[in-house]
């Protein structure tokens, strides 16, 4: 980790970090997905690969608020379904960062992202009614699906800890409705995210300078877990899928287009 890079940073740059920290709070427990803009401020203020070290702590923080908010609305048949292929998507994550640069991650992780909303809006157009039962992860289609979604998860959180919109598109294709949706996701991104911790030490992306800076702004994610946790009630549930596409969509082409 390039200490001069951590502490040479403007009074702007720390209180963009500090906003994307307070978003990340905001989308553990309101709109899942839209801390993709937090992951496009981190990488524009430190370098993209440096960022993911400092954000992974951040957002651990968020699952840990939103677990302790939607901790009795997770569906865990859904989740032993993904975490097999998730691990395997990590582990192929990994192996992919020691290779790849800021730009090749960028613009993998920016294509999968849109091509998943893609798929989404094109399943959810055609279908004949749009929520479908959670339990169909339990057929065939669904464990095919789960694994899918899962391998695409595991490899973008890994990558640039961009896993929230692919599976936040996954809950949404499966029907979750909001409370189980926010409470799925909320186990899952605390149990991957928390397993990434060794392999991103290990790639050098986390160490003590960082977690000093994480410190600084973990701080933050508080009122944004506490405004989210105020705003999802008001937020009916056509308009909670839409904002999670379209979360989805903007990061997406925020990472192409850098």
């Amino acid at each position: 980790m390039n200490t001069m890079t951590l502490w040479h940073i403007s009074g702007w740059e720390f209180a963009a970090l500090a906003l994307a920290a307070l978003l990340v709070g905001f989308s553990k427990t309101a709109v899942s997905g839209a801390n993709t803009v937090s992951l496009a401020v981190f990488a524009a203020v430190l370098p993209a690969r440096a960022s993911t070290g400092v954000l992974l702590p951040i957002l651990i923080a968020g699952d840990v608020l939103a677990v302790a908010t939607y901790r009795r609305h997770a569906h865990w048949p859904t989740l032993w379904r993904l975490f097999p292929a998730v691990a395997g998507g990590v582990v192929t994550g990994t192996l992919f960062l020691v290779w790849a640069d800021d730009q090749v991650v960028r613009t993998s992780i920016g294509a999968i992202l849109l091509l998943m909303a893609g798929v989404t809006l094109w399943r959810r157009r055609r279908a004949d009614r749009p929520d479908e039962d959670p339990d169909e992860v339990t057929t065939r289609a669904g464990q095919v699906k789960a694994g899918s979604y899962g391998v695409l998860g595991g490899f973008t959180t890994m990558v640039a800890n961009a896993g929230g919109p692919v599976m936040s598109l996954y809950l949404l294709s499966a029907g979750f409705r909001k409370l189980g949706f926010l409470g799925t996701s909320a186990f899952f991104f605390l149990i991957v995210n928390v397993s990434k911790v060794p392999f991103s030490a290990g790639l050098g992306l986390i160490d003590g300078n960082s977690l000093l800076l994480d410190a600084a702004l973990v701080v933050f994610v508080v009122p944004g877990a506490l405004l989210g946790t105020w705003a999802v009630d008001r937020i009916n549930q056509r308009l909670f899928e839409q904002l999670v596409i379209a979360a989805t969509i903007v990061g997406g082409l925020q990472l192409l287009l850098r």
